[in-house]
């Protein structure tokens, strides 16, 4: 193996780290945001927007359980993601994917914050697939040189 692979190698790997240090940073934001938000629902704040004759209109303490649910999991699985673990990379796919649903599903209510929510969770996504590759198993491994 030449030191130009191994250099290749190491650059990659960091960057697969660095974007899942970012993802688990980015994550743990929009759990503890979308915590702030459901508690604000809960206690049926008065900085939501009341909206008639929604297609997905459900009691606003509806949304904040839902939305509190979510913010506790995204926390949890963000702390998976700092420990490096699989089930956390494929956990945190899921839900900011379920994040950015229940943002969109949300947005008469609190448009501002769910456009930032619905942009945060797809960074979480995108970083967490495009980080995810293990380089070492192609570049680097004995006899793969």
């Amino acid at each position: 193996m030449t030191t130009h692979t191994r250099h290749t190698t190491s650059a990659k790997q960091q960057w697969a780290q660095g974007l899942t240090v970012f993802a688990a940073v980015l994550l743990m934001l929009a759990g503890v945001l979308d915590i702030f938000r459901g508690i604000m629902g809960i206690a049926e704040d008065d900085v939501f927007v009341t909206t008639r004759n929604y297609v997905f209109q459900f009691d606003l303490t509806g949304w904040g359980w839902i939305h509190l649910i979510l913010g506790a999991i995204a926390v949890v699985v963000s702390m998976g993601l700092f420990q490096g673990a699989m089930w956390a990379r494929v956990a945190g796919i899921t839900i900011a994917g379920l994040i950015v649903i229940a943002n969109f599903l949300s947005l008469p209510y609190y448009p501002v914050w769910s456009v930032v929510m619905i942009a945060f969770s797809g960074f979480v996504i995108w970083a967490l697939c495009v980080g995810g590759r293990d380089e070492s198993r192609t570049f680097g491994a004995p006899g793969n040189g």
